[in-house]
Protein backbone atom coordinates (compact mmCIF):
# COMPACT_ATOMS: atom_id res chain seq x y z
CA UNK A 1 0.00 0.00 0.00
CA UNK A 2 1.43 3.45 -0.72
CA UNK A 3 0.63 6.05 1.79
CA UNK A 4 1.46 9.67 1.39
CA UNK A 5 2.16 11.09 4.90
CA UNK A 6 2.20 14.80 5.99
CA UNK A 7 4.85 16.34 7.38
CA UNK A 8 7.29 13.50 8.59
CA UNK A 9 9.73 15.33 10.38
CA UNK A 10 8.17 18.31 12.44
CA UNK A 11 7.38 17.76 15.13
CA UNK A 12 9.97 15.18 16.29
CA UNK A 13 7.45 12.62 16.97
CA UNK A 14 5.87 12.81 13.82
CA UNK A 15 8.88 10.22 12.95
CA UNK A 16 6.96 7.33 14.77
CA UNK A 17 4.03 7.76 12.44
CA UNK A 18 6.36 7.21 9.14
CA UNK A 19 8.65 4.67 11.41
CA UNK A 20 5.52 2.47 12.00
CA UNK A 21 3.68 2.89 8.83
CA UNK A 22 6.98 1.21 6.94
CA UNK A 23 7.32 -1.50 9.87
CA UNK A 24 4.33 -3.14 8.82
CA UNK A 25 5.03 -2.92 4.95
CA UNK A 26 3.63 0.33 3.78
CA UNK A 27 5.18 2.23 1.07
CA UNK A 28 5.72 5.82 3.03
CA UNK A 29 5.85 9.02 0.70
CA UNK A 30 6.38 11.92 2.60
CA UNK A 31 5.39 15.57 1.77
CA UNK A 32 6.52 18.27 4.41
CA UNK A 33 8.34 21.72 4.70
CA UNK A 34 12.15 20.80 5.19
CA UNK A 35 14.77 20.01 2.68
CA UNK A 36 15.30 16.58 2.51
CA UNK A 37 18.76 16.59 3.98
CA UNK A 38 18.14 17.96 6.78
CA UNK A 39 15.76 14.39 7.29
CA UNK A 40 18.89 12.67 8.04
CA UNK A 41 19.28 8.90 7.36
CA UNK A 42 17.03 6.81 9.51
CA UNK A 43 13.72 8.87 8.51
CA UNK A 44 14.85 8.42 4.50
CA UNK A 45 15.28 5.24 4.94
CA UNK A 46 11.68 4.71 6.41
CA UNK A 47 10.37 6.21 3.31
CA UNK A 48 10.16 5.48 -0.06
CA UNK A 49 9.98 9.12 -1.67
CA UNK A 50 10.06 12.67 -0.59
CA UNK A 51 8.36 16.23 -1.85
CA UNK A 52 9.19 19.01 -0.08
CA UNK A 53 6.62 22.21 -0.38
CA UNK A 54 6.79 25.47 0.75
CA UNK A 55 3.41 24.99 3.09
CA UNK A 56 1.34 21.78 4.29
CA UNK A 57 -1.49 23.98 4.54
CA UNK A 58 -1.30 25.51 1.05
CA UNK A 59 -4.30 23.00 -0.25
CA UNK A 60 -2.76 24.14 -3.92
CA UNK A 61 1.03 23.28 -3.56
CA UNK A 62 0.27 20.32 -1.57
CA UNK A 63 -2.70 19.21 -4.71
CA UNK A 64 0.16 19.85 -7.10
CA UNK A 65 2.15 17.63 -4.96
CA UNK A 66 -0.20 14.56 -4.60
CA UNK A 67 -1.19 14.70 -8.12
CA UNK A 68 2.82 14.74 -9.17
CA UNK A 69 3.48 11.56 -6.85
CA UNK A 70 0.12 9.88 -8.62
CA UNK A 71 1.53 10.29 -12.30
CA UNK A 72 4.60 7.87 -10.41
CA UNK A 73 2.37 5.64 -8.37
CA UNK A 74 -0.77 4.47 -7.55
CA UNK A 75 -1.36 6.32 -4.10
CA UNK A 76 -3.59 4.30 -1.66
CA UNK A 77 -3.90 7.17 1.62
CA UNK A 78 -2.96 10.14 2.32
CA UNK A 79 -2.71 10.69 6.47
CA UNK A 80 -2.05 13.85 8.37
CA UNK A 81 -1.75 13.12 12.12
CA UNK A 82 -1.67 17.14 13.17
CA UNK A 83 -4.41 19.40 13.44
CA UNK A 84 -3.70 22.25 11.85
CA UNK A 85 -3.05 20.07 8.83
CA UNK A 86 -5.84 17.90 8.50
CA UNK A 87 -8.02 20.59 6.60
CA UNK A 88 -5.46 20.63 4.01
CA UNK A 89 -5.03 17.26 3.92
CA UNK A 90 -8.78 16.13 3.72
CA UNK A 91 -9.16 19.02 0.86
CA UNK A 92 -6.55 17.60 -1.05
CA UNK A 93 -8.00 14.25 -0.77
CA UNK A 94 -11.35 15.05 -1.91
CA UNK A 95 -9.78 17.06 -5.12
CA UNK A 96 -7.49 14.13 -5.95
CA UNK A 97 -9.64 11.63 -4.89
CA UNK A 98 -8.21 9.37 -2.52
CA UNK A 99 -10.22 8.00 0.71
CA UNK A 100 -10.25 9.36 3.95
CA UNK A 101 -12.03 11.39 6.38
CA UNK A 102 -14.50 14.09 4.20
CA UNK A 103 -13.67 17.64 4.45
CA UNK A 104 -17.21 18.00 6.10
CA UNK A 105 -16.05 15.84 8.75
CA UNK A 106 -12.75 17.83 9.26
CA UNK A 107 -14.54 21.19 9.44
CA UNK A 108 -16.74 19.99 11.32
CA UNK A 109 -13.61 18.73 13.63
CA UNK A 110 -12.19 21.63 13.26
CA UNK A 111 -15.13 24.60 13.83
CA UNK A 112 -16.09 24.57 17.18
CA UNK A 113 -19.51 25.91 17.15
CA UNK A 114 -20.44 23.87 14.28
CA UNK A 115 -19.60 21.23 15.75
CA UNK A 116 -21.44 21.70 18.67
CA UNK A 117 -24.73 23.01 16.84
CA UNK A 118 -24.11 19.21 14.94
CA UNK A 119 -24.01 17.40 18.26
CA UNK A 120 -26.87 19.11 19.10
CA UNK A 121 -28.91 18.13 16.69
CA UNK A 122 -28.46 14.40 16.84
CA UNK A 123 -29.18 14.87 20.63
CA UNK A 124 -26.04 14.43 21.74
CA UNK A 125 -25.14 16.43 25.09
CA UNK A 126 -23.34 19.42 25.18
CA UNK A 127 -22.51 23.11 25.83
CA UNK A 128 -24.50 25.86 24.46
CA UNK A 129 -22.40 28.01 22.15
CA UNK A 130 -22.35 30.44 18.48
CA UNK A 131 -19.56 31.35 16.50
CA UNK A 132 -19.42 35.20 17.20
CA UNK A 133 -18.40 37.59 14.54
CA UNK A 134 -19.27 40.58 16.52
CA UNK A 135 -19.13 42.23 20.08
CA UNK A 136 -22.89 42.47 20.15
CA UNK A 137 -23.52 38.78 19.55
CA UNK A 138 -20.75 37.63 22.05
CA UNK A 139 -23.26 40.31 24.61
CA UNK A 140 -26.71 38.80 23.28
CA UNK A 141 -24.83 35.56 23.83
CA UNK A 142 -23.85 36.53 27.56
CA UNK A 143 -27.02 37.86 28.75
CA UNK A 144 -29.62 35.06 27.20
CA UNK A 145 -26.98 32.10 28.82
CA UNK A 146 -25.07 33.59 31.62
CA UNK A 147 -21.89 32.96 33.05
CA UNK A 148 -19.51 31.45 33.52
CA UNK A 149 -18.24 31.74 29.51
CA UNK A 150 -15.63 30.04 27.56
CA UNK A 151 -14.14 32.04 24.55
CA UNK A 152 -11.87 30.48 22.09
CA UNK A 153 -10.64 30.41 18.30
CA UNK A 154 -12.97 28.62 16.31
CA UNK A 155 -10.16 26.17 15.36
CA UNK A 156 -7.91 26.08 18.30
CA UNK A 157 -6.70 22.94 19.98
CA UNK A 158 -6.29 22.15 23.73
CA UNK A 159 -6.59 25.15 26.23
CA UNK A 160 -4.51 27.31 23.76
CA UNK A 161 -6.05 30.69 23.59
CA UNK A 162 -9.20 30.26 25.45
CA UNK A 163 -10.27 31.96 28.25
CA UNK A 164 -12.55 31.63 30.77
CA UNK A 165 -14.94 34.51 32.34
CA UNK A 166 -17.19 35.10 34.95
CA UNK A 167 -18.75 38.48 34.62
CA UNK A 168 -18.85 41.52 32.52
CA UNK A 169 -16.17 42.75 33.26
CA UNK A 170 -13.78 39.86 32.68
CA UNK A 171 -15.44 39.51 29.43
CA UNK A 172 -14.84 43.33 28.01
CA UNK A 173 -11.51 42.28 28.66
CA UNK A 174 -11.35 38.66 26.83
CA UNK A 175 -12.75 40.41 23.95
CA UNK A 176 -9.81 43.03 23.88
CA UNK A 177 -7.47 40.61 23.92
CA UNK A 178 -9.04 38.49 20.77
CA UNK A 179 -9.16 41.94 19.17
CA UNK A 180 -5.57 42.14 19.80
CA UNK A 181 -5.18 39.32 18.32
CA UNK A 182 -6.60 40.22 14.75
CA UNK A 183 -9.41 37.51 15.62
CA UNK A 184 -12.68 38.61 13.58
CA UNK A 185 -14.64 35.08 14.79
CA UNK A 186 -14.38 33.36 18.09
CA UNK A 187 -16.45 30.48 19.80
CA UNK A 188 -18.15 31.72 23.09
CA UNK A 189 -19.91 28.65 24.66
CA UNK A 190 -21.05 27.78 28.26
CA UNK A 191 -18.51 26.60 30.90
CA UNK A 192 -19.01 23.18 31.59
CA UNK A 193 -19.02 22.78 35.18
CA UNK A 194 -17.64 18.91 36.56
CA UNK A 195 -14.05 16.84 36.17
CA UNK A 196 -13.07 16.47 32.92
CA UNK A 197 -11.22 14.09 30.99
CA UNK A 198 -11.09 12.68 27.27
CA UNK A 199 -11.71 9.58 24.95
CA UNK A 200 -9.56 8.25 22.36
CA UNK A 201 -10.01 6.09 19.49
CA UNK A 202 -8.65 4.29 16.15
CA UNK A 203 -11.31 3.41 14.35
CA UNK A 204 -12.03 1.90 10.97
CA UNK A 205 -14.95 2.77 8.61
CA UNK A 206 -16.67 4.65 11.97
CA UNK A 207 -16.44 1.55 14.06
CA UNK A 208 -14.03 1.47 17.04
CA UNK A 209 -10.92 -0.91 16.94
CA UNK A 210 -9.29 0.38 19.98
CA UNK A 211 -10.01 2.75 23.21
CA UNK A 212 -8.92 4.74 26.18
CA UNK A 213 -10.14 6.34 28.56
CA UNK A 214 -8.04 9.67 30.36
CA UNK A 215 -8.47 11.50 33.25
CA UNK A 216 -7.23 14.70 33.44
CA UNK A 217 -6.22 16.08 37.92
CA UNK A 218 -6.85 19.18 37.14
CA UNK A 219 -9.27 20.04 34.73
CA UNK A 220 -7.27 21.83 31.61
CA UNK A 221 -7.71 25.39 31.79
CA UNK A 222 -6.90 25.75 35.89
CA UNK A 223 -3.93 22.97 34.79
CA UNK A 224 -2.35 25.68 32.25
CA UNK A 225 -3.22 28.97 34.25
CA UNK A 226 -1.39 28.39 38.02
CA UNK A 227 2.00 27.69 38.20
CA UNK A 228 2.30 25.97 41.63
CA UNK A 229 -0.07 22.95 40.12
CA UNK A 230 1.96 20.09 38.98
CA UNK A 231 -0.73 18.47 36.98
CA UNK A 232 -1.55 15.08 35.86
CA UNK A 233 -3.13 12.86 33.00
CA UNK A 234 -3.92 9.53 34.23
CA UNK A 235 -5.56 6.35 31.12
CA UNK A 236 -7.19 4.22 33.42
CA UNK A 237 -7.03 0.29 32.70
CA UNK A 238 -10.84 0.01 34.48
CA UNK A 239 -12.73 0.15 31.38
CA UNK A 240 -14.83 -2.73 31.70
CA UNK A 241 -15.57 -1.86 35.13
CA UNK A 242 -17.35 0.73 35.36
CA UNK A 243 -20.84 1.81 33.46
CA UNK A 244 -19.48 5.42 33.72
CA UNK A 245 -17.03 4.17 31.35
CA UNK A 246 -19.31 2.40 29.39
CA UNK A 247 -21.47 5.73 28.91
CA UNK A 248 -18.26 7.24 27.93
CA UNK A 249 -17.61 5.03 24.93
CA UNK A 250 -20.92 4.96 23.87
CA UNK A 251 -21.09 9.09 23.50
CA UNK A 252 -17.97 8.54 21.91
CA UNK A 253 -19.48 6.09 18.95
CA UNK A 254 -22.25 8.30 18.60
CA UNK A 255 -20.10 11.61 17.59
CA UNK A 256 -17.77 8.98 15.67
CA UNK A 257 -21.06 7.89 13.58
CA UNK A 258 -22.70 10.97 13.73
CA UNK A 259 -19.66 13.13 12.12
CA UNK A 260 -18.97 10.14 9.77
CA UNK A 261 -15.34 9.92 10.34
CA UNK A 262 -14.19 6.91 8.60
CA UNK A 263 -11.00 5.51 9.61
CA UNK A 264 -8.85 7.45 11.44
CA UNK A 265 -7.57 8.39 15.17
CA UNK A 266 -9.86 10.50 16.86
CA UNK A 267 -9.25 12.50 20.61
CA UNK A 268 -12.50 13.76 21.92
CA UNK A 269 -12.88 15.58 25.77
CA UNK A 270 -15.86 15.00 28.09
CA UNK A 271 -16.96 16.56 31.34
CA UNK A 272 -18.81 15.00 33.90
CA UNK A 273 -20.73 17.49 36.43
CA UNK A 274 -23.88 18.43 38.49
CA UNK A 275 -25.61 18.04 34.43
CA UNK A 276 -24.14 14.90 33.75
CA UNK A 277 -21.71 13.54 30.73
CA UNK A 278 -21.04 16.62 28.64
CA UNK A 279 -19.65 16.03 25.06
CA UNK A 280 -16.92 18.80 24.58
CA UNK A 281 -14.97 18.60 21.71
CA UNK A 282 -13.51 16.49 18.84
CA UNK A 283 -10.34 15.89 16.73
CA UNK A 284 -10.22 13.75 13.86
CA UNK A 285 -6.59 13.23 14.50
CA UNK A 286 -4.02 11.68 17.42
CA UNK A 287 -3.92 13.39 20.82
CA UNK A 288 -0.67 15.16 21.75
CA UNK A 289 1.30 15.34 24.55
CA UNK A 290 2.77 11.31 24.08
CA UNK A 291 -0.52 10.34 25.36
CA UNK A 292 0.29 7.20 23.05
CA UNK A 293 3.21 6.28 24.67
CA UNK A 294 0.98 6.17 27.62
CA UNK A 295 -1.21 3.76 26.30
CA UNK A 296 1.11 1.80 24.50
CA UNK A 297 3.21 1.45 28.12
CA UNK A 298 -0.22 0.50 29.78
CA UNK A 299 -1.06 -2.04 27.57
CA UNK A 300 2.82 -3.30 26.58
CA UNK A 301 1.24 -2.47 22.51
CA UNK A 302 2.71 -0.14 19.95
CA UNK A 303 0.54 1.79 19.43
CA UNK A 304 1.91 3.82 16.42
CA UNK A 305 2.10 0.44 15.12
CA UNK A 306 -1.39 -0.37 15.68
CA UNK A 307 -2.50 2.69 13.99
CA UNK A 308 -0.35 1.78 10.85
CA UNK A 309 -1.15 -1.88 10.91
CA UNK A 310 -5.26 -0.22 10.57
CA UNK A 311 -4.37 2.28 7.94
CA UNK A 312 -2.68 -0.62 5.88
CA UNK A 313 -4.71 -3.45 5.92
CA UNK A 314 -8.06 -2.37 7.94
CA UNK A 315 -7.76 -4.38 10.96
CA UNK A 316 -5.97 -4.03 14.10
CA UNK A 317 -2.70 -6.40 14.94
CA UNK A 318 -3.09 -6.98 18.44
CA UNK A 319 -5.71 -6.22 21.27
CA UNK A 320 -5.09 -4.05 24.33
CA UNK A 321 -4.42 -5.82 27.61
CA UNK A 322 -4.79 -2.74 29.79
CA UNK A 323 -2.82 -4.76 32.28
CA UNK A 324 -1.62 -0.82 33.90
CA UNK A 325 -2.73 2.17 34.57
CA UNK A 326 -0.37 5.01 33.29
CA UNK A 327 -0.03 8.81 33.60
CA UNK A 328 2.78 11.74 33.62
CA UNK A 329 2.96 14.23 35.93
CA UNK A 330 4.09 17.87 34.99
CA UNK A 331 6.80 19.87 36.94
CA UNK A 332 6.53 23.31 37.02
CA UNK A 333 9.47 25.37 37.52
CA UNK A 334 9.41 28.28 40.09
CA UNK A 335 10.13 30.94 38.23
CA UNK A 336 10.95 31.57 35.04
CA UNK A 337 14.24 31.94 32.97
CA UNK A 338 16.88 28.93 33.74
CA UNK A 339 17.02 25.85 35.05
CA UNK A 340 19.05 26.02 38.38
CA UNK A 341 18.99 22.27 39.54
CA UNK A 342 16.47 20.02 41.07
CA UNK A 343 15.70 18.12 44.30
CA UNK A 344 14.23 14.81 45.45
CA UNK A 345 14.72 12.97 41.72
CA UNK A 346 16.63 10.27 43.50
CA UNK A 347 14.26 9.87 46.42
CA UNK A 348 11.66 9.11 43.66
CA UNK A 349 13.71 6.92 41.72
CA UNK A 350 14.20 4.81 44.62
CA UNK A 351 10.91 4.58 45.42
CA UNK A 352 9.11 3.86 42.36
CA UNK A 353 11.74 3.06 40.02
CA UNK A 354 10.12 -0.43 38.48
CA UNK A 355 6.52 1.35 37.47
CA UNK A 356 8.84 4.74 36.39
CA UNK A 357 7.96 4.68 32.53
CA UNK A 358 10.68 7.60 31.53
CA UNK A 359 11.75 11.60 32.95
CA UNK A 360 12.84 14.31 31.26
CA UNK A 361 14.82 16.96 32.90
CA UNK A 362 15.97 20.18 31.06
CA UNK A 363 19.73 20.73 32.09
CA UNK A 364 20.62 23.34 34.45
CA UNK A 365 20.95 26.36 31.89
CA UNK A 366 18.11 25.51 29.81
CA UNK A 367 15.39 27.80 29.37
CA UNK A 368 12.24 27.59 31.21
CA UNK A 369 8.66 27.57 29.14
CA UNK A 370 5.38 29.31 30.46
CA UNK A 371 2.66 26.99 32.60
CA UNK A 372 0.70 27.67 29.42
CA UNK A 373 2.57 25.78 27.05
CA UNK A 374 1.66 22.58 28.55
CA UNK A 375 2.32 19.14 30.14
CA UNK A 376 5.48 17.97 28.31
CA UNK A 377 6.99 22.36 28.36
CA UNK A 378 9.76 21.70 31.08
CA UNK A 379 10.36 18.61 33.43
CA UNK A 380 8.23 15.48 33.62
CA UNK A 381 8.07 11.93 34.80
CA UNK A 382 5.81 8.81 33.33
CA UNK A 383 4.89 6.11 35.62
CA UNK A 384 2.60 2.96 35.45
CA UNK A 385 1.17 0.62 37.85
CA UNK A 386 -1.56 -1.93 37.55
CA UNK A 387 -3.55 0.00 40.40
CA UNK A 388 -5.68 2.62 38.87
CA UNK A 389 -5.09 4.40 42.62
CA UNK A 390 -2.16 3.57 43.34
CA UNK A 391 -0.83 5.34 40.56
CA UNK A 392 -2.31 8.62 41.62
CA UNK A 393 -1.13 8.27 44.61
CA UNK A 394 2.14 7.56 43.21
CA UNK A 395 2.13 10.56 40.85
CA UNK A 396 0.56 13.29 43.67
CA UNK A 397 4.35 11.53 46.04
CA UNK A 398 6.08 12.68 42.73
CA UNK A 399 4.52 16.20 42.30
CA UNK A 400 5.22 17.05 46.18
CA UNK A 401 9.07 15.70 46.24
CA UNK A 402 10.66 16.76 42.68
CA UNK A 403 10.96 20.54 42.95
CA UNK A 404 12.60 22.35 39.65
CA UNK A 405 14.17 25.79 40.37
CA UNK A 406 14.78 28.43 38.15
CA UNK A 407 15.60 32.03 38.04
Amino acid sequence: MNIVFVEPSFPNNQRRFVHALASVGANVIGIGESDDWALGDELRDAMTGYYKVGNVTNVHEMTEAVRYIQSQVYVDKLEATVEAHTMAAAQVREATGIPGTSVHATWLCRDKPSMKEALRKVGIPTAQSTAADSADEIWDFAAKVGYPLILKPRAGAGAQDTIKVSNDTELAHAMTVFGAHGATSIAVEEFNEGHEGFYDTICVNNAIVHDWTTHYFPNVLEAMRTRWISPQFITTNRQADSSFYGEVAELGRQVIEAFDIGTSATHMEWFYGPKGLRFSEIGARPPGVGCWDLYSAANNVDVYREWAHIQTYGVREQPMNRHYSAGIIALRPDHDGVIKGYSGIEEIQDRYGDWIIDGHFPPVGHLTQGVEAGYMANAYVRLRHPDYDVLRGMLDDVGRTIHVYAG
